[in-house]
């Protein structure tokens, strides 16, 4: 896949098939859009090209709310090259940038530089300045530069529209289930590992402690999860502590930090992925040492379980 971050670097040897958005989460709403997309460009035997921007436009924007994203931009460029698209083209989104016009965004961006031939859009798609252009708006301006466009209609799941708003509520509420089936996949952080406090290696559980590359990443529900872990070549269950470590410490700062199923191998400043698979329970203050060993234990118990069964299956 081509990422382009500047518009001088970008050069195409097609007309392009072009689609615009933030694509938080790139959930199964998304992956339909993407889905024409790559289609429609292959029909017509041209470039499928997705424009995003970072950072996230309403982090920008709005002074009074923070987004927690749900996918970097690295996880975007990661998703996106796997499912086939062919160009990314990424926007630095400031303030400035928001006061471009949906016409003047058009012809600059996706006319002059892309020459786009067709916009594949979704069902409540808003752009320009105060996102006031719209479907409408944007087959007027087709009909004048000279390209066509589609819209996707929403993605539902039991009668409700899949967005990235839901996922994140679900998410902060602790229902990793309807979390992953809106996604279409485990919800994931990146990171490295780096050093803690070392309080699991005494208690004969060592944890790998994270730090997340995104500062702005959303985390599921303080709790303790089943994890899948990726380390380069390497894949693992493991039982991932979110939370603030009550038991020692009731830290003030979030604590990502995971015990990996049979592993035994020194990984501090290695780049870890880790997928939420199933949540387990709440963080919990224990009385002593010993208690907390046999919660570990029996969550060790689950996520063994449900490692077998992944290979069962």
């Amino acid at each position: 896949m081509n990422i382009f971050t500047d518009r001088s670097e970008i050069k195409l040897d097609k007309k392009a098939v072009v689609t615009v958005g933030s694509f938080d989460g790139l959930h199964r709403g998304h992956l339909k859009i993407l889905e024409e997309l790559i289609s429609t460009a292959k029909k017509n035997n041209e470039t499928s090209v997705v424009v995003t921007f970072d950072p996230h436009p309403r982090s920008v924007l709005s002074q009074f709310s923070e987004v927690n994203i749900l996918t970097s931009l690295d996880e975007k460029k990661m998703i996106l090259e796997k499912i086939g698209v062919e160009n990314l083209m990424v926007i630095h989104f400031t303030r400035e940038f928001s006061q471009l016009n949906s016409e003047e965004f058009i012809k600059k961006f996706l006319i002059e530089k892309l020459n786009a031939s067709h916009i594949v859009i979704g069902h409540d798609h808003k752009f320009g300045k105060d996102r006031l252009g719209d479907e409408n708006k944007l087959i007027e301006i087709g009909n004048q530069l000279g390209f066509t466009v589609s819209s996707v209609p929403a993605e539902c799941h039991n009668d409700e529209i899949i967005s990235s708003t839901k996922i994140r509520k679900f998410l902060l509420n602790g229902d990793l289930e309807n979390a992953n089936i809106f996604l279409g996949r485990n919800y994931s952080i990146c990171g490295i590992v780096v050093k803690g406090a070392q309080r699991g290696r005494t208690l004969g559980f060592p944890t790998a402690n994270v730090q997340v590359d995104d500062v702005k990443k959303a985390f599921p529900k303080v709790g303790v999860y089943v994890t899948k872990c990726f380390l380069s070549s390497e894949v693992r269950f493991g039982v991932m502590n979110i939370g603030y470590r009550p038991t020692f410490e009731n830290k003030h700062e979030l604590v990502p930090e995971v015990f990996i199923l049979d592993f035994n191998r020194d990984i501090y400043g290695e780049k870890i992925r880790v997928e939420f698979v199933k949540r387990l329970r709440d963080e919990k203050k224990f009385n002593s040492k010993d208690e907390l060993i046999h919660q570990i234990e029996e969550d060790k118990k689950e996520a063994e379980q449900i490692a077998l069964q992944s290979k069962i299956n």
